[in-house]
């Protein structure tokens, strides 16, 4: 049964009932996935016997912690991992990724990017773009190569074994930030890691899985990797942890990252948990379906705008690997458009008209819509891109399948109303 939600025009949902009807055997394969996912991390749950006495938060030194060493065991668990360091001090993917860095990395080191360069805002952090002196890894000594991946987003096994021996942290990028290539499927990465084992048995591989968590049956822990990072206000938290971030991986390096986030020789030991605990358990508890929801709202926004003759990827019937859906919008005009419409599809500030502003870690103009009950959650349905050609827009999350195809539609409705998209 269809409502006639306000503001929706009958020719966006007839396109959008013709969309639906192509996304059913990728929704199955989706409830498959999540069945799967829900059950593993059930285990986790069970198998560390949470409680809950685990969800009071501690003060001051928060020694003793229970629930924050229980949840670091079931995210392991959960993950495939020896051990995990999962905080809401955390402020974000980008800071998990920088405190796994520094860590593991010792002046002098080299750090091998696999797939290209990575995401914009960890070029400060490595020492690529902004000023000297600020404390990036180049200023600490450590040196920085790349490979990029070949024109069909596959590895250039060749340049990675020729630089692989002398690094010290391989490091992959499993989704594709504000670039159009493929995001990266664990049998890609599997694929490398092996190589890179081949060539450098002591290398720490490292894997940036923002987006990609509990999106297929296994983590990249479970491939090889050393270490995986990412964010709880993504895929993990499932739009209930109100901010933090998680490595997991070999104990001993999780030791050391957790060296780098609190004090060398204090580590793991301490860090209160202040009211946090009761909202991260629930959202990894929730996380398989959320991320099924949001997986779900990209697959029809891949669908409604390939009929209504855009260029996406991937395609709706195509395997994924990340919530993340690339629509190229060819104009600046229709980015806007398109933002300010899933906006108007928000919970929170549907009445806020996005705007395209210089935002800290990029080198163009960002819009982004983001009408989140956490602010920044990319769990939660929010659509962003820079102002540079060719005017692609990044979109993902959505709470509920429901509601997020709302705000699919109502970005269609405001390309339609503004004169930037034809659905005759």
């Amino acid at each position: 049964m269809q409502i006639g939600f306000e503001g929706i025009s009958e020719p966006v949902w007839e396109l959008a009932r013709k969309a639906e009807e192509l996304c059913r055997e990728p929704f199955a394969r989706i409830d498959e996935n999540e069945e799967y996912n829900s059950q593993k991390v059930l285990a986790a749950f069970i198998k560390n016997g949470v409680s809950e006495s685990h969800f009071v938060g501690s003060t001051g030194y928060g020694y003793g912690d229970r629930g924050r060493e229980t949840l670091d065991a079931v995210f392991a668990d959960a993950v495939g991992a020896e051990d995990a360091l999962v905080r809401h001090n955390f402020v974000s993917g980008t800071h998990a990724l920088a405190t796994a860095l520094f860590g593991v990395l010792r002046p002098g080191d080299t750090l091998l990017a696999i797939a290209g360069r990575p995401y914009d805002t960890l070029e400060e952090v490595i020492g690529l773009s902004g000023a000297r002196g600020t404390g990036s890894l180049m200023d600490f000594g450590v040196h920085y190569d790349q490979v990029d991946l070949k024109e069909d987003a596959s590895f250039d096994f060749e340049k990675i074994g020729e630089k692989a021996a002398g690094a010290k942290v391989v490091y992959l990028q499993r989704s594709r930030g504000y670039s159009l290539r493929k995001s990266l499927y664990l049998s890609d990465l599997e694929q490398a890691i092996r190589f890179v084992r081949e060539k450098n048995p002591d290398a720490i591989i490292m894997v940036d899985n923002c987006y990609g968590e509990f999106v297929e049956k296994c983590e990249p822990t479970q491939v090889g990797a050393d270490l995986m990072i990412g964010s709880l206000i993504k895929n993990p938290g499932g739009g209930i942890a109100r901010t933090g971030g998680y490595i997991a991986g070999r104990r001993d390096l999780v030791e050391l990252c957790a060296n780098r986030l609190t004090a060398p020789g204090v580590g793991k030991e301490v860090g209160c948990t202040l009211g946090e605990m009761r909202e991260m358990f629930l959202g990894l508890f929730f996380s398989p379906h959320v991320t099924a929801q949001a997986l779900k709202t990209a697959v029809f926004a891949a669908a409604f705008y390939e009929l209504a003759g855009f260029s996406v990827a991937p395609r709706y019937c195509d395997y994924r690997t990340d919530i993340i859906q690339s629509l190229c919008l060819q104009t600046p005009q229709r980015l806007v458009a398109f933002c300010q419409g899933i906006q108007k599809g928000s919970p929170v500030d549907s009445f806020v008209a996005p705007e395209p502003w210089d935002m800290p870690g990029y080198d163009s103009q960002v819009i982004m819509a983001a009408g989140a009950f956490t602010g920044g959650a990319s769990i939660e349905l929010s659509a962003d891109a820079p102002l540079r050609e060719p005017y692609a827009v990044w979109m993902q999350g959505g709470l509920t399948y429901s509601t997020a195809k709302i705000g699919v539609l109502l970005a269609a409705q405001s390309m339609l109303d503004e004169g930037m998209l034809s659905l005759s």
